[in-house]
């Protein structure tokens, strides 16, 4: 006979057993079922790789990065972690997605996660020509080169099987109509903005059947943030009293319905495609117009330099004005978020759209 206390021992010790194998279990089931997060898109998502391309559309170099892993400006222009960063660790599978063109990191790293996103480029290759930066087009090769480099790696069948299985995540367009449509001649002359909405919509359902083709079966598409909020529009919107400016804002919401739609149809059009529209307009704004839920306090501003205009090299230039504490802020630059408010977003993406990959 046992004696209680020594029985309650061993029952106790079985059921930590029991949990233990199914926690195993479950984190098999999560890393298994989307292997890897393969990103294209523009800064939102890029984590570095414009350090490796001429073009001053970069951010390799402080205050960026300083909440980042050991301090280090990676090129994300951020003060630390980007949406997919965040994404990629919610799923289990590593903290954050390297750059492709970054070369202290291999094909066994990449074969988890990589990014081909390159800020200040869009859907229309007009856009990423303003800056000299990796146009869509060509994200797509280095998918392809990618590809084959993983197929040596990982041997053709299991390297098909990954990209099946893997998360492919679209995040860009708002470069398309502030750094192009509205800021130089050109597209605003040929289309009016319902035309040049449709226009990029058309590239982005293109890119969609180029990536399935290519084997991809898990799609994300991302849709545009509140463009009139941010700092730098705000801090030129004198006649709005420095609000968002509801112009762009107007413009986000009526593409990110046009993309909606397309989700919709090319999850009809494509078979066995799981395709997502992925928003993070509503999120954002809600940050914007009521910061203090989430515990922020300037939305107005960046934290960056004089928070009002400033990105990339200017950030640099005057980083001795930059805010002591950026989780203060909504916003890094004057254009993009800080990593708080991409830890926010991510997980507002991952319930909302992203949840049924892991399933």
């Amino acid at each position: 006979m046992m004696k209680g206390g020594h029985a309650k021992k061993l029952l106790f010790t079985n059921i930590l057993c029991i949990l233990l194998l199914h926690w195993l279990d479950l984190s098999f089931v999560i890393s298994t079922k989307v292997p890897a997060i393969i990103v294209f898109g523009d800064s939102s998502v890029d984590a570095g790789n414009n350090n490796f391309i001429s073009t001053v559309a970069r951010s390799n170099f402080q205050p960026y990065g300083r909440d980042f892993m050991g301090g280090k400006p990676t090129g994300r222009f951020s003060n630390g972690r980007i949406a997919t960063d965040f994404i990629s660790e919610a799923f289990g599978i590593k903290p954050y997605i390297p750059a492709y063109l970054d070369p202290s990191y291999n094909i066994s790293q990449f074969s988890t996660g990589v990014s081909f996103a390159s800020a200040a480029t869009g859907y229309d290759n007009a856009t990423s020509d303003v800056l000299s930066v990796i146009p869509l087009w060509k994200q797509l090769e280095y998918y392809k080169e990618y590809q084959k480099k993983l197929g040596t790696y990982l041997g053709e069948k299991k390297a098909k099987d990954t990209i099946t299985k893997s998360l492919h995540i679209i995040s860009l367009g708002t470069n398309d109509f502030l750094e192009n449509y509205y800021a130089i001649p050109g597209r605003a002359s040929q289309y009016t903005p319902s035309q040049y909405q449709n226009f990029l919509a058309g590239i982005a359902e293109n890119f969609i059947h180029r990536l399935y083709d290519l084997g991809a079966k898990k799609i994300s598409l991302g849709g545009l943030p509140p463009m009139g909020c941010l700092p730098l529009e705000r801090t030129t919107n004198f006649a709005g009293g420095n609000d968002c400016v509801s112009n762009y804002n107007n413009i986000a919401l009526e593409f990110n319905d046009k993309l909606n739609k397309l989700t919709t149809k090319l999850k009809k059009d494509i078979p066995g495609v799981k395709l997502v529209f992925s928003n993070p307009y509503d999120i954002l704004f809600r940050v914007v117009k009521k910061p203090g839920q989430f515990g922020f306090q300037v939305t107005s501003m960046a934290c960056c330099a004089t928070g009002m205009f400033e990105m990339g090299y200017a950030c640099s230039r005057a980083s001795f004005f930059s805010c002591v504490d950026a989780s203060r802020y909504v916003f890094w630059d004057s254009f993009h978020p800080t990593e708080k408010t991409n830890g926010i977003v991510a997980n507002y993406l991952v319930k909302s759209a992203l949840a049924q990959f892991l399933h």
